[in-house]
């Protein structure tokens, strides 16, 4: 009896210490180069923007835009500090909506015209829909030199969305 006694002392003296540890697997972070942050029922996940080194003119933004609510959603995306750079995306309900993974497609992309930030800076992009208040976030300016990111490089005129 005393060995069963012993044998559970010791069973939850060394499995107790997640009760009272904080678990990092129940913490949100950006496990990639991007952003994220929250609008509403809207989550806006590893947002980057991706330019290209050699004409700069045009970047393009990365996003994953998941929509939580039983209702769609039409998201405001203004990049920069100007209206001109004024977007909007249709979420439906419970849907994750990926922008930006096929840079040359004509649709499915923000692309951004008159881009002049550089590789390595943080760029203000401010998401918001509905009455919902919104949030800006410093998105960080990526180029393709790295393998991962080269097929999200834009092409260096915007085509026309007619």
């Amino acid at each position: 009896m005393a060995s069963v006694v012993l044998a559970l002392a010791i069973a939850f003296g060394t499995a107790g210490c997640g009760f009272f540890a904080p678990q990092a697997t129940t913490k949100h972070y950006d496990a990639s180069d991007g952003v994220s942050g929250n609008v509403g029922q809207i989550d806006v996940r590893n947002a980057i923007i991706v330019t290209d080194t050699t004409n700069g003119t045009v970047g393009n933004l990365v996003v994953t835009l998941v929509n939580n609510d039983t209702k769609s959603h039409r998201i405001q995306i203004e990049a920069g500090d100007s209206a001109a750079s004024t977007a909007y995306v249709t979420v439906q309900p419970g849907e994750v909506k990926q922008l930006g993974t096929e840079p040359k497609a004509s649709t499915g992309n923000v692309l951004l015209s008159n881009f002049s930030a550089l590789p390595g800076s943080l760029y203000p992009v401010f998401f918001q829909y509905a009455d919902n208040t919104g949030v800006q976030l410093k998105v960080p300016v990526l180029d393709g030199q790295l393998p991962e990111y080269q097929s999200l490089v834009p092409p260096s005129i915007v085509p026309s969305q007619g």
